[in-house]
C-alpha cells in the first residue's frame, strides 16, 4: 500500500503546530513528508534481487571481491533522523561460481539503507545477503556511519564521531581472508 502523502502532510502540520514550531512555509509539512518518504523508499524494495545479475566465473583460484567506500543515506529508526556514511563489502565466490556485478553491490547497500534502520542490522543484512551458500564461501560488511541523532541532538558530538560496525561470515571470519578484508578499511573514508 502506497502512502497518502497529502494526508501525512496534514498530520505533519499538526505535529509542528503542537510542538509550537511556527513560521514555516505552508508547503514545509509536505516537503518534510516527501523527504522522509524518499529517504525510506527502500522499505518497498527487495534489495537481494540485485544479486541475481551475475557474470561468468573468472578464476579457478579463490579471490575475494571487494567494493569499498559505497556511500549511503539511512534513517535512524529511533529518531527518524538521517545517518550517512560509507560501506565496504566483500565476498569470496566459490570456485567456478558466477560473480555479482559491482554496481549491484552498491544498489544492495543503498536499498537496505533506504529505510528506517539501525546500523547494526544494516551491516548484518548486507553481509547475510552476500553470503549465499550456492555462490559464496563467505562475506563481510563494514559500515562507518555518522548519526545526526547523536551529532545534532543529545550528546551533540558534531560530525566528527562515527560508529563502525563489521560483520564477518563464513570463510571471512578467519585469516587470511579477514585480514585481507580489514586492510581495505584503510582508505580516507575510514580515517576521520
Amino acid at each position: 500500500m502506497m502512502p497518502d502523502l497529502d494526508q501525512a502532510a496534514i498530520h505533519a502540520a499538526a505535529m509542528l503546530a503542537e510542538l509550537g514550531i511556527e513560521g514555516v512555509d505552508e508547503r514545509t509539512p509536505l516537503r518534510f513528508v516527501r523527504a522522509l518518504d524518499e529517504m525510506a523508499a527502500g522499505r518497498w524494495l527487495e534489495p537481494g534481487r540485485h544479486l541475481a545479475v551475475e557474470f561468468p566465473a573468472v578464476s579457478k583460484e579463490p579471490a575475494m571481491v571487494v567494493v569499498t567506500d559505497i556511500p549511503f543515506v539511512s534513517v535512524c529508526e529511533h529518531h527518524l533522523l538521517p545517518f550517512t556514511g560509507v560501506v565496504t563489502v566483500g565476498y569470496l565466490p566459490q570456485i567456478d561460481a558466477p560473480i555479482v556485478g559491482l554496481s549491484k553491490l552498491a544498489r544492495l547497500v543503498q536499498e537496505y539503507a533506504a529505510r528506517p534502520q539501525v546500523q547494526e542490522r544494516l551491516t548484518e543484512q548486507i553481509a547475510t545477503a552476500l553470503d549465499r551458500p550456492d555462490r559464496a564461501t563467505g562475506a563481510a560488511c563494514a559500515v562507518r556511519g555518522v548519526h545526526s541523532c547523536m551529532a545534532l541532538r543529545g550528546a551533540r558530538t558534531g560530525g566528527q564521531v562515527a560508529m563502525v560496525t563489521v560483520q564477518y561470515l563464513g570463510a571471512l571470519k578467519s585469516d587470511p581472508w579477514r585480514s585481507d578484508f580489514n586492510q581495505r578499511l584503510s582508505g580516507p573514508a575510514w580515517q576521520s
